[in-house]
């Protein structure tokens, strides 16, 4: 229950019982039992009128459909929102320098 045992429980009713009286406990404990009931069933009727969509989806769109979305790989897509990382400014790309020899056997081609 929320991570609350016995003592915490009992500390918390023990300074209700102190801050709002033994005449006014037991009318705060209704509320809040109603409070919690109202919660829990427009938290029912959410789940049902979620289910309702869904079951709509799946007629007109087709299960076949909707099992292909499911199978999508979302990885690239997650990716090309990320900015992409700058170069090194240590590593900065310098053109490549020819050796002798290919520089001859260009001139060579050239002349041919």
């Amino acid at each position: 229950m929320f991570g609350l045992g016995f003592p915490e429980l009992l500390l918390i009713f023990v300074i209700a019982l102190v801050v709002f009286g033994p005449k006014k406990l037991p009318e705060l404990g209704k509320s809040i039992g109603r409070a919690m009931a109202e919660f829990k069933k427009a938290s029912d009727e959410f789940q049902e009128s979620v289910r309702e969509e869904m079951k709509e989806v799946e007629k007109t769109t087709g299960v076949e459909e909707i099992k292909k979305f499911g199978k999508l790989d979302l990885t690239d897509y997650d990716k090309a929102d990320e900015p992409k990382p700058a170069p090194p400014k240590d590593t900065e790309q310098k053109p490549e320098e020819k050796k002798p020899e290919e520089k001859k056997s260009e001139e060579n081609k050239g002349n041919a």
